[in-house]
């Protein structure tokens, strides 16, 4: 069933909860709310607090709200991100450590920033530093967003491992991910989009205690309904977020559009 109130629609698959507003503004700004009451609860208790930042158009509208919020204690934020494709550098456009400058590190006054060298010449030990790095950041807060393939962060169906031994580890990019990384506007072309990508895997995602995931527009819809429907498998990586204890899902109306049909008797 889908509870519905004047803001938003409100629904629960699993352990996953999902609220669904108007438009891609109101549920960044839900997002951001989640986000600023988790941190503040953090500073209440006295605690410094670990975040994992999202990156592409999933996150624009919940980055700016967030840094535009007053009186956020920014200063107890260790921040870490989820992902960086392998060979650009950080003045690239579609560079993540460039987007995350932009829209969020050089908005605020954050504790301290880690980000992924994609840069670096050997990716391999790039991904044994970073995790060892989320390891000292220890994160319990993650803003994440869900790929048009159903990927968490860069695991795409054919690399992602719920079991994956390893916390950090470099991807091939499917031909569905580099399509979406140049539809949205951050390569020229398909042929331009990296190839590579470094990335915290499923089971470093899962192990925060709090998944704030953002998931706003059309190109969007199909993928929401099968992560609501499909078993849960690798085959569309974000199913397992039905599992996790305390994750919610932020959609608008366009990114929702399939779901009332999903979920109520045909």
């Amino acid at each position: 069933m889908i509870a519905e109130n004047a803001e938003a629609k409100h629904l629960k698959i699993g352990t996953m909860k999902v609220e669904i507003y108007p438009n891609s503004k109101m549920a960044g700004m839900a997002a951001a709310r989640a986000t600023a009451l988790a941190m503040k609860e953090r500073e209440q208790a006295g605690d410094v607090v670990g975040i994992i930042f999202a990156t592409g158009a999933s996150q624009l509208e919940t980055l700016d709200a967030l840094t535009s919020m007053k009186g956020l204690p920014w200063n107890i934020v260790r921040g870490v991100h989820l992902d960086e494709y392998v060979g650009i550098p950080a003045d690239h456009p579609a560079s993540f450590r460039r987007y995350l400058r932009e829209r969020l590190t050089d908005k605020v006054s954050m504790r301290e920033f880690f980000e992924i060298d994609g840069s670096a010449p050997n990716p391999e030990l790039t991904c044994v530093a970073y995790a060892e790095t989320v390891r000292s950041v220890d994160p319990r807060i993650c803003l994440l967003g869900i790929g048009e393939n159903g990927h968490l962060a860069f695991n795409d169906p054919d690399v992602a491992d719920f079991s994956d031994p390893q916390d950090v580890k470099v991807v091939h990019l499917d031909e569905m991910c580099r399509q979406q990384q140049a539809a949205e506007g951050w390569f020229t072309s398909v042929d331009d989009v990296a190839g590579d990508a470094i990335t915290l895997t499923i089971p470093t995602v899962l192990r925060v205690p709090k998944l704030i995931v953002s998931v706003p527009g059309g190109r969007k819809a199909k993928i929401m309904r099968r992560t609501v429907e499909d078993p849960i498998s690798t085959e569309c990586p974000a199913t397992i977020l039905r599992t996790h204890p305390d994750v919610t899902v932020y959609l608008d109306a366009d990114s929702a559009q399939y779901l009332d049909g999903a979920l109520t008797p045909r």
